[in-house]
């Protein structure tokens, strides 16, 4: 029989902080600015660094996995549908990794990306620092069910960077 384990993950945020953080005022600038140069610093890694990380690959994996919240939570649209794209590509530079090569994207993969970065630094100033918080849980919550092996019809396989 196979042992289960009981450890509990937390995550970024807890509910108080959901709570405590403002339900009108955006994320305060040095906490964005913060998480988009990371951002934006793991996208230029992987399109022109030796050897891109797999935290940039995380960060950016980040960024589209929030905005996939969320379009789910109503807050945003994919009008330009380059969403699933963005998903497409981290997944195939995630395979690349995984099968021994670099992590890479394509240019329509990177071009995905870009956009879904820029959308998503649109989204920061736009909504409330609650809104981005409850993101935050929920798209953690979404992570842990999807290793849990609770999929929804369109989830890639996450593997082990």
């Amino acid at each position: 029989m196979k042992r289960r384990s009981h450890r509990k993950t937390t995550g970024t945020y807890g509910p108080l902080a959901e709570l405590l953080a403002s339900p009108i005022a955006p994320m305060p600038k040095a906490l964005r600015v913060h998480q988009l140069t990371r951002m934006w610093q793991g996208l230029a890694a992987i399109e022109t660094a030796p050897l891109p990380t797999t935290d940039d690959w995380r960060v950016c994996s980040d960024a589209v996995n929030l905005m996939e919240t969320l379009v789910d939570m109503g807050q945003v649209e994919d009008h330009r549908g380059l969403l699933l794209d963005a998903v497409a590509a981290l997944a195939m530079a995630g395979k690349r990794h995984v099968a021994g090569n670099h992590i890479r994207m394509d240019g329509k993969g990177i071009q995905a990306i870009r956009a879904v970065l820029e959308d998503y630094a649109k989204v920061l100033e736009a909504l409330p620092h609650r809104t981005m918080v409850q993101c935050h849980r929920l798209t953690e919550k979404r992570l842990r069910e999807i290793l849990a092996g609770r999929k929804r019809p369109h989830d890639v396989e996450i593997t082990a960077l």
